[in-house]
């Protein structure tokens, strides 16, 4: 195996809050609570932060490095389908499109969120609606999103969630 260092402390970092931080508010929090509310700044401070460390972060971290591509996407797919194991040392191609997919649904559910507490759009009902049908897209995101990097680490033998804690992953040779 060829360890490769590849998620360096402020992503792994961001990661783990932003599934703390989603999953308080999700599934324990009270969404007409302050908390509610001051956890979703925190997590759109925390999306403004890693959309930032996507330009001048490490390597891996720079959205230069996974661009999103369908053809990337499709060819993934093919290997999955055909049984070939294309380990990648960032993201591959479809984790790319899930990140992106991510961060907006996520951002969407922010700004939607804090609309509802501006004068301007108080009682109105379309952020409401907006905010509740992106949290539920947000919501699905995350199980494919778990259940997509449980099976990828099966498939090509790389612990990807023990890489998201420890930073590095172990390559297959080759």
């Amino acid at each position: 195996m060829n360890r490769i260092q590849v998620w360096d402390p402020a992503v792994r970092v961001f990661h783990w809050s932003l599934v703390l931080a989603f999953a308080a508010n999700a599934l324990v929090i009270d969404d007409d609570s302050k908390l509610h509310q001051w956890v979703g700044y925190f997590v759109v401070g925390l999306l403004l932060l890693r959309v930032l460390w996507g330009f001048v972060g490490s390597r891996y971290a720079r959205f230069a490095s996974f661009p999103p591509s369908v053809s990337g996407a499709r060819q993934q797919a093919a290997d999955m389908l055909s049984g070939r194991r294309d380990a990648h040392a960032g993201h591959t191609p479809l984790g790319a499109l899930m990140i992106y997919n991510l961060l907006l649904a996520l951002l969407v559910v922010g700004v939607s969120g804090w609309l509802m507490t501006t004068d301007a759009f108080w009682g109105v009902e379309w952020p409401e609606e907006l905010h509740e049908i992106a949290v539920s897209w947000t919501e699905i995101s995350v199980m494919v999103h778990i259940l997509a990097v449980l099976y990828e680490s099966h498939r090509t033998g790389v612990n990807l969630p023990g890489a998201m804690v420890r930073g590095y992953k172990d390559m297959p040779p080759g």
